[in-house]
C-alpha cells in the first residue's frame, strides 16, 4: 500500500437518514426565505398605499381647490388616517375578514383578538396576520378619502369624521367582506356565490367611495355660486406632485394585493404601469383634440383614472390587455368629468365620481373580459384542471358575475351613503355655514391660513 493510500481518510458515503435530513433543512431554509421575503414585501407595499392617501391624495386633492380651503381639504386625508385606524383596530378588520356569513365578517377578532404573527392560510399563508391586517387597513383608510373629493370646500369638519366613522362599518366593510372575506357573497377564490373577480379593489375601493362621492355632492348640494364663479385649482403643482405620488404609491396597492413577492405581484405591477400611462395618453389626446392643446391637470386626471380602472384587472390581465382598459378609462372618465358633469350640473368638487365611480365600474367589467387564466388561474374544476376566466377565453358567464359585483358595490353605495348623511345632517348637521364658506374652510373652521395672502398664488 502506497504512502498516499495509508495517509487519505476514509470516505463515509451518508445515510438515508442524514440525507433526508439535509433535504429537509434545504426545504426549511427555502420556506423562511420565502417567508421574509413576502413579508417584508407586503410591509413596504402597505407603506406604499399609506403614501397614496399621506401625502399623495392630499396634495393632489390639496392643489385642486380654491387656496382658502387647501388646508381643511388636506386635513380630510389626515384626519381619516386616524379615525379609521382606531375604527379597524376596535371593528373594522374584525368585520372586514372575520368568519361570518355572506355579507359581512363577524366579532372573533374584536379589538385585533388572535391577530399576531401566525398566519390565516385563508389570506396569505406566508406572512403573518399582523401584516395583513396592517396591509389591508391601508385600503380602508384611503377609500373614504376618495370620497371627500365630492364633499371638499363645503362640508363641517365634526360631519366628515362622523360620517367617515359610521360610512367605514355601514358600506366600506360588508363590500369588504362580500369581496375579499371568508364566505363572502362575491368572493371569486374562496367560494362566493357570484365570484366577482376583484384584485385589488375596483368594487371595494373605486366604485363605493366614487358612488358615494356622486350621493354626497347631490345630498349637499352646490357649493355658494357654483358654476357662475370661478372655482379653478389654486396649485396644479401640489397636485401634479400628489398624482406622481399616487402613481408610485400604487403598486403597492395592485402588486402589493398579490399577498406575496411572486411572479403574480409581477404581473401586477406591469399592469399597473400599463394601464396608467394609456390612460394618460388616452385622457390628453381627447383633451388635444377638443381643446387645441393637452393640459398637466388633464394628463395626471387620466393617469389617475387608470389607475383606478386598471385596479380590479391587475392581477388577471396581460400588459396589451391593461393598455387596452387604461386606454379606454381615460376617453370614458375625461367624457364623464366634462360632458356627463356639465349635462346634470351636479357639483362633485373633484370629480370623485367622474374618475373613481365611472373608472372603477368600467374596470371591473372590462376585467371580466380581459381576464385571463394565463395570468392567474384561479378557477378550477374537481379534478384541478384550470377553466377560463374571462370572456375572451370564452367564460362568458363571467361577465354576469363582473356586473352583479357591480349592481351589489352601486345599491350598497347609494342606500348606504344616503342614509348615513341623513343621519349625521339630523344630529350636527353636514354643511358649513354660508359665511364661513365664503371666508373658506381653513379659517373657519382650523383658525389658520395654508398662505401668506401677501405671497399667496392667485
Amino acid at each position: 500500500m502506497s504512502a498516499l493510500a495509508q495517509t487519505a481518510p476514509s470516505a463515509v458515503a451518508p445515510s438515508t437518514q442524514q440525507i433526508q435530513q439535509h433535504l429537509q433543512q434545504l426545504d426549511q431554509a427555502v420556506a423562511n426565505a420565502q417567508l421574509s421575503a413576502d413579508n417584508g414585501w407586503m410591509l413596504v407595499s402597505a407603506a406604499l398605499v399609506l403614501m397614496m392617501t399621506i401625502p399623495g391624495l392630499a396634495l393632489f386633492y390639496g392643489g385642486l381647490v380654491r387656496k382658502k380651503n387647501v388646508l381643511s381639504t388636506m386635513m380630510h386625508s389626515f384626519a381619516m388616517t386616524g379615525i379609521v385606524s382606531v375604527v379597524w383596530a376596535f371593528v373594522g378588520y374584525s368585520l372586514c375578514f372575520g368568519s361570518g356569513n355572506s355579507f359581512i365578517g363577524g366579532f372573533h377578532h374584536l379589538f385585533l383578538r388572535g391577530v399576531g404573527s401566525a398566519p390565516d392560510p385563508a389570506y396569505a399563508a406566508t406572512i403573518p396576520q399582523a401584516t395583513f391586517m396592517i396591509y389591508q387597513l391601508m385600503f380602508a383608510i384611503i377609500t373614504p378619502a376618495l370620497i371627500s373629493g365630492a364633499f371638499a370646500e363645503r362640508m363641517k369638519f365634526s360631519a366628515m369624521a362622523l360620517f367617515t366613522l359610521l360610512w367605514s362599518l355601514f358600506v366600506y366593510a360588508p363590500m369588504a367582506h362580500m369581496v375579499w372575506g371568508k364566505g363572502g357573497l362575491l368572493n371569486a377564490s374562496l367560494g362566493g356565490r357570484i365570484p366577482t373577480l376583484d384584485f385589488a379593489g375596483g368594487t371595494v375601493v373605486h366604485i363605493t367611495s366614487g358612488v358615494s362621492a356622486l350621493v354626497c355632492a347631490l345630498y349637499l348640494g352646490k357649493r355658494l355660486n357654483y358654476p357662475k364663479e370661478p372655482m379653478t385649482p389654486h396649485s396644479v403643482v401640489l397636485s401634479f406632485i400628489g398624482a406622481c405620488l399616487l402613481w408610485v404609491g400604487w403598486f403597492g396597492f395592485n402588486a402589493g394585493s398579490a399577498l406575496s413577492a411572486g411572479t403574480l405581484a409581477t404581473s401586477a405591477f406591469v399592469a399597473t404601469h400599463m394601464g396608467a400611462a394609456a390612460a394618460a395618453m388616452g385622457w390628453s389626446l381627447a383633451e388635444w383634440l377638443r381643446n387645441g392643446k393637452p393640459s398637466a391637470l388633464g394628463a395626471i386626471s387620466g393617469a389617475v383614472a387608470g389607475l383606478v380602472a386598471i385596479t380590479p384587472a391587475a392581477g388577471f390581465v396581460s400588459p396589451m390587455s391593461a393598455l387596452a382598459i387604461g386606454f379606454s378609462a381615460g376617453l370614458v372618465c375625461y367624457f364623464m368629468v366634462v360632458k356627463v358633469k356639465h349635462w346634470f350640473g351636479y357639483d362633485d368638487s373633484l370629480d370623485a365620481f367622474g374618475v373613481h365611480g365611472a373608472g372603477g365600474t368600467l374596470g371591473a367589467i372590462l376585467t371580466g373580459v380581459f381576464a385571463s387564466s394565463t395570468i392567474n388561474p384561479i378557477f378550477k374544476d374537481a379534478q384541478g384542471h384550470v377553466l377560463p376566466v374571462g370572456w375572451i377565453e370564452g367564460n362568458w358567464r363571467q361577465m354576469f358575475h363582473q356586473l352583479g359585483g357591480v349592481a351589489i358595490a352601486w345599491i350598497v353605495s347609494i342606500v348606504g351613503t344616503l342614509v348615513l348623511l341623513k343621519v349625521v345632517d339630523l344630529l350636527i348637521g353636514l354643511r358649513v355655514d354660508p359665511a364661513i364658506e365664503t371666508e373658506g374652510l381653513d379659517v373657519g373652521l382650523h383658525g389658520e391660513e395654508g398662505y401668506d395672502w401677501e405671497i399667496a398664488p392667485s
